[in-house]
Order: C-alpha cells, then structure tokens, then sequence
C-alpha cells in the first residue's frame, strides 16, 4: 500500500473511530436525562418521530451507494468533468427529495397524532416539526459533498466537524433540560446546531474542488441510479423498522426499551464500523486501477479484522448489556427494562451485521448492485415478515428475532457471491472464520458469564468490565494464534512498533 493510501487509511480510521466513541458517550448523557425528566413514554415518542422521519431515506432509493460507487473511477483518473456531471446529476435528485420530504412532514403532521393518542396533537406536531429541520438540511445542502468526499478517501472531513456538533449539542441540551426547558425546545436546538454540519460541508467541497456547477449533459452519467434500490430499502429495513412496528403493534414504552438498548448496542456497531469506514473507497480504487492481486491482499485482511474485531467487541456487549441496563436504567420506574433473552438476540443481530460488511463492502465498492437486489429483497422481506408475525405475541423478543434472521441469511449470502464473482476467494475460508468466531465465544462465554457485578453503579460497572474484557482477549488471541497465527503476529507486531515509537 502507498503512504498516499495508508495516511488516508488512518485518517479515515481514527477520525471515524473518535467519532463513534464521541456518539456514544454523548448518546448515552442525554436519552437518560430524557427519561428522568419527561419519563419513557416522551423518549419513545422522540425515537417514534425520529424514526418515522426516517422513512424518507427510503426515497434516496439507494442512488447515494450508486452515486459513491461511480465516482471512484473518475476521482481516480481526475476526471474532472465526469465528477462535475456526477455530482450535478446526484445534486438534482437529492433536492426533488427533499421537496418531497417537505410534502411527507405536511402529511405526518396531520396522521401522526392519530396513530397514538398518548399526547395531545400540539405537542406532537410541534416535536416532529423540531425534528425534521436538520434531516431536510441533510438532503438539500449536504448528502451529495458527504459521498464525494466518502469516495475521494475524505470521510474524516465530515467526521470532524460531526464531532464538533455532537459535543457543542450534548452541552446545550443539557444546559436547557436542566433548566426545564420544554422536549420540543430541546430537539429544535439539536436541529440547529447539526445545521453546521451540511453548510460547513458545502463550503469546503467549493473551496477544494474544481466543481463545474453548471455543466450541462445528454446521456445520465449515474449508469446504475436505480439498481441500489433493493440494497437501500434493505439497509432501511434491516436497521429503522423495529422501532416502526413496535409504534404499531406495541406502545411507546416498549419503543423506549428498544431505543436503549438500541443505542447501546448500535454505539458498539458503529465503533466498529468507524475502522473500516475507509475500507469501501479504496476497495473501489483498487478494483477502478484493476488491482486485483492488491485487492485479494487487502480483502483477506479486512475479513479476518472484522471477524475478530466483532467476536471480541459484541461478545463482551452479549455479556455486560444486562449489568450496563441495569446502572444506566437505575431510579427509572416507569417501565422494566431488564429484558435478557431480547438484549441477547439484539446483540446477535447487530454483531451479525458487522459479520456481513467485509462482503457487503466488496459488492458496493465493486458497483454489482442490479447483480445482488434480490438478496437484499429476501433479507428485506424476512426481517418484515418475521417482525410483524411476532410482535404481538413476544414483543421486543419478535422484532429482534426477525433482524436476525435477515442478517444470518444476508451474512452467507454474500460470502457465497462474492466467492463466486467479484474475488478469487475460497468460500471454505468463509466457513473456517466462521468456524473460529464460535470456537472463542463458546471458550470465552463459558469463562465470563458469571462473572458478577458487584455494585450498581458505573464504578462497579468498569469492574466487571474490565474483568470481561481482559478475560475476552486472551480467548481470541490463543484462539487466533492457533488458527490464525500469521495475522496475530503481524498485528501483535505492528503494536509493538508503535509502542516503541
């Protein structure tokens, strides 16, 4: 790898990493003091609204992955034109959605209110009319410089100014909830604030880029704008509808529960995603430059990393989520948020997740969208089906089963296609790390899960914490240096360096 590429690797790592740690300690300060101070029913309501809102993300209909994935090649060659076409071309859809985003907040305002009678019709609409500011600003202003720079290897640019906006907005709902300021108050602050972050964007892209705004062209330069339709209404699917069903089929009591743990265990995710966040854009460079040797290289490193990485991370998350609940829901009476076999499923869908992105990575930085669509529609369909099916009878234990499944058959899926028909990549490889995963949680499970926590209290938490996690490493790494252990070594080897720097 060229010290061009590793740099933008790293930038690409740590800043994302930052990040998600950022996202997490901050998401974890305000849902609490929502729920101590305006109670559980109005945190499931915020995350109703939030995610309801969120149904308009279903109308990018996957272009966004498209748009990323064609402008490998012309960033790669410098094409200037080509980017200027693209970026115009993905510029003009994204403000017809955020038009049509603007009809659907109209039409929500007037059913929302009928779907739960919980809270008056004031209160809701003014909540959902706090919220949607910052996710309109995101597709007028901001979403096509995100993915230009996502794929010229930039994402850290977004990423700083992300984690400015997180902390300046953490402080300042703090300030207000303490000061007894109203939910809407709060939220419509949160919106402002996260404002900066598409006008910051719009302004570096036209101060660093040569982007001719005003080109005009014949032929749609987005080849594929339609095909990543399946693979975005799954990634949806997959990742917003539980709160959706819940709001329907349960109560906002139990969307509270969801979103608690759901933050949680996606903070975790998304930890782990923020050190592959680079991985795509130089997937796609490598494959754009027809590198494929380079490419098998990297690939083959990125699937053990990742399968490592999540087996560790999401093993300690399956055993120290109940304790975390426990503390974190502390003084919290209003609904009973103890729920083991859920957090345990919702762990597994989540880590599952992280299982699959190696593949799914490859399939979008090799542009086989129309290839893969009906994947995505099975997953899609599964995870619905199951979700729904369940709900009534085990609630939050129901939806948490229907993502699981969807992502155990996605997972496979993949391996299997990508094997197939974008790498030389045997699928036994696939089913030894697979094979490994289950070896260490079965060894480390086994060794952890009695371990107790001693006090209700974050400092008793870190305890038992620390006593997983250590416990937990030296599993994965003499599993590893068993089956593993050239990739051990060299890891182990690349710590020792730094360290001695």
């Amino acid at each position: 790898m060229t010290k061009s590429r590793e740099k933008k690797l790293v930038y690409n790592t740590f800043v994302p990493f930052v990040l998600q740690i950022t996202t997490v300690l901050c998401g974890l300060i305000l849902p609490r003091l929502i729920i101590k101070t305006y109670g559980s029913k109005v945190n499931g309501l915020v995350g109703s609204v939030s995610d309801f809102l969120g149904i308009i993300t279903l109308l990018d209909l996957g272009v966004g992955s498209v748009v990323q994935s064609t402008l490998y090649k012309p960033l790669a060659e410098n094409d200037n034109d080509s980017i200027s076409r693209i970026y115009v071309s993905a510029k003009k859809f994204f403000r017809r959605i955020a038009a049509i985003f603007l009809a659907y907040v109209i039409v929500l305002l007037f059913l929302y209110p009928f779907i739960k009678t919980d809270f008056d019709f004031f209160f809701t609409d003014t909540l959902i009319g706090a919220i949607c500011i910052s996710s309109f600003a995101q597709y007028y202003f901001g979403i096509v410089n995100t993915l230009l720079l996502k794929a010229h290897q930039k994402a850290y640019v977004q990423g700083i100014i992300s984690i400015i906006t997180l902390v300046l907005n953490t402080i300042a709902c703090v300030v207000l909830i303490k000061l007894g300021f109203a939910i809407q108050t709060v939220r419509l602050t949160t919106s402002l604030i996260f404002l900066m972050r598409p006008l910051y964007l719009e302004w570096y892209v036209r101060k660093n880029y040569n982007i001719n705004r005003k080109i005009t062209y014949t032929e749609e330069p987005i080849k594929q704008k339609w095909n990543g339709m399946a693979q975005h209404a799954a990634s949806y699917v997959l990742s917003g509808t539980d709160t959706i069903v819940l709001t329907l089929f349960s109560g906002y009591a139990n969307v509270s529960i969801y979103g608690t743990y759901n933050f949680v265990i996606t903070g975790v995710k998304n930890v782990l995603l923020s050190m592959s966040s680079g991985f795509q854009s130089l997937m796609g460079e490598m494959l754009a430059k027809k590198e494929f040797k380079k490419l098998e290289s990297f690939f083959s490193y990125v699937e053990w990393s990742l399968h490592t990485g999540t087996t560790l991370i999401f093993g300690c998350t399956g055993v120290l989520i109940i304790p975390f609940i426990r503390v974190y829901t502390r003084g919290v009476t209003d609904a009973e948020y103890i729920n083991t076999l859920f957090a345990v499923l919702i762990t597994a869908a989540n880590a599952g997740h992280c299982l699959r992105l190696p593949y799914n990575t490859l399939i979008l930085a090799a542009g086989h969208y129309k290839q893969t669509q009906k994947n995505y529609i099975v997953a899609m369909i599964m995870n619905i089906v199951i979700s729904v099916g369940t709900v009534a009878v085990w609630g939050l234990v129901g939806v948490a089963i229907g993502t699981l499944s969807a992502m155990f058959y996605q997972t496979i899926w993949m391996a299997w296609y990508n094997s197939k028909n974008i790498i030389c990549w045997d699928f036994k490889k696939f089913l030894k790390q697979c094979g490994v995963d289950l070896i260490t949680v079965l060894i480390a499970v086994a060794l952890t899960f009695k371990i107790p926590l001693l006090y209700i209290s974050y400092g008793g938490f870190a305890i038992q914490a620390a006593e997983v996690f250590v416990c937990w490493l030296v599993v994965v790494i003499i599993v590893n240096l068993i089956f593993y252990s050239q990739n051990t070594l060299v890891i182990a080897g690349k710590i020792k360096s730094k360290l001695k720097k």
